[in-house]
């Protein structure tokens, strides 16, 4: 059994052919995704985070608007780059949210991806410290939030306060626990990911990893997610950690989606560079179901992670979307034994 939820870029586009031509488009319908997905019985709705870029930002208030309009679902992240985060409004923000959603938040948090502009995070008022790179400071920041997520009291209360404090010292509120136990760090290398587990983080890993051995794409996240485990379990954290995988999968059904995805099924995986790194890039599964589930059944960081993130093509609109995670759902999860 796998938990299976979609992860949306949430891009729009004012081309004519987009069935998101705005950013209030891409709100909406992100709320109105995880609705139907919720219906479908679907595990998660997932959102990406990127800046300065025609594609969701800021992720609470969407987060929060989900979790109004949503009872079962998990609600989730895949990445907010920690390097453009103040740690203590962000955990305000979150435990809102979290409150909102009755605690089913699953933020993805991490370094970031490549970004649209030059040291995007300056302009949000952040800079490393000397000596820190922006990768350190992203992992600083990272550390704060997670502290200030156990609850514990830190600020001295004013001797004269608006209203009256209870003892001792005071924390921020909101306060949502359990959500510190409900934070994933996005690794795309191996040593990321071990110091992931040591700070009792979930994992997330995406259809990228920087090659750090020339293996295939799914054996070197397998590898990763297995040097994870282990590095959890060295640290001697109590509960069962997760761990979650990114695909982009499609089921062709009809001839709707032999247009779209007819030819963008691959049996290889592709590498490129990214800061002046080589990493390799997952495949995009594309075939009929039975086709489908036989390739499934070899990928090894799928059968390693408990749950399944798709990536959804959502400028192709709500309707169509749930059409692509339903044939999942029915036609391709059952003959893998995930449903």
């Amino acid at each position: 059994m796998k938990k299976i939820g979609f992860l949306s870029f949430g891009h729009w586009d004012p081309a004519p052919h987009s069935a998101t031509r705005s950013a209030r488009d891409v709100l909406l319908q992100s709320i109105d995704l995880a609705v139907a997905a919720e219906e479908l019985g679907a595990d998660g709705a997932y959102f990406r985070v990127h800046h300065f870029a025609r594609q969701l930002a800021s992720p609470f208030p969407l987060l929060a608007a989900v979790g109004a309009r949503t009872s079962r679902i998990e609600i989730g992240t895949g990445v907010i780059d920690m390097r453009y985060e103040n740690p203590f409004y962000m955990a305000e923000d979150a435990g809102a949210a979290d409150l909102i959603a009755g605690g089913r938040l699953q933020l993805g948090i991490s370094r970031g991806s490549p970004e649209q502009v030059i040291n995007g995070w300056r302009h949000f008022g952040y800079q490393p410290a000397e000596g820190q790179t922006d990768a350190e400071m992203a992992r600083q920041h990272a550390e704060i939030f997670l502290e200030l997520l156990e609850g514990k009291g830190f600020a001295e209360p004013h001797p004269r306060p608006m209203f009256p404090n209870p003892p001792g010292l005071l924390r921020l509120e909101p306060y949502s626990e359990g959500l510190r136990e409900r934070i994933w760090w996005g690794a795309a290398t191996t040593p990321t990911a071990v110091w992931a587990a040591q700070q009792g983080m979930n994992l997330q890993s995406s259809t990228l990893v920087f090659d750090e051995t020339g293996q295939p794409f799914h054996v070197q996240q397998a590898e990763q997610i297995r040097t994870y485990k282990a590095a959890w379990r060295e640290a001697g954290h109590t509960r069962t950690p997760r761990v979650s995988v990114s695909r982009s999968i499609f089921a062709i059904t009809n001839d709707l989606d032999r247009q779209y995805f007819g030819a963008q099924g691959r049996d290889t995986d592709g590498f490129g560079r990214i800061d002046n790194r080589r990493a390799a890039f997952g495949r995009t599964y594309a075939a009929e179901p039975d086709k489908l589930i036989e390739e499934l059944r070899q990928d090894e960081a799928i059968a390693e992670a408990d749950t399944l993130l798709l990536t959804v093509p959502n400028t192709l609109g709500v309707e169509y979307n749930t059409h692509v995670l339903e044939a999942i759902l029915k036609d391709v999860a059952p003959g893998l034994g995930w449903r």
